[in-house]
């Protein structure tokens, strides 16, 4: 089966089904992926749940984009 067959077949599933295949490929094979140690990845995770708790505490992306070039721009 190909890499776009299995992705495929993912996209069928729920979204919570999707969820855990996402995270089940992020624990097993997150040495293949960048420099994460490992407690940073657990803190990512906490957060991105956080963020799904609670939708409307964080800021849309675009803002925070402005705010990170106004910053560097100083």
């Amino acid at each position: 089966m190909s890499a776009a067959e299995i992705l495929e077949q993912i996209r069928r599933l729920p979204e919570e089904e999707q969820r855990k295949v996402v995270e089940s490929i992020e624990d097993e094979y997150a040495y293949l992926g960048d420099s994460l140690l490992p407690e940073d990845a657990v803190e990512l995770n906490r957060r991105a749940e956080d963020a799904l708790k609670h939708p409307g505490r964080g800021k849309p992306v675009e803002q925070v984009f402005v705010e990170i070039r106004d910053r560097f721009k100083r």
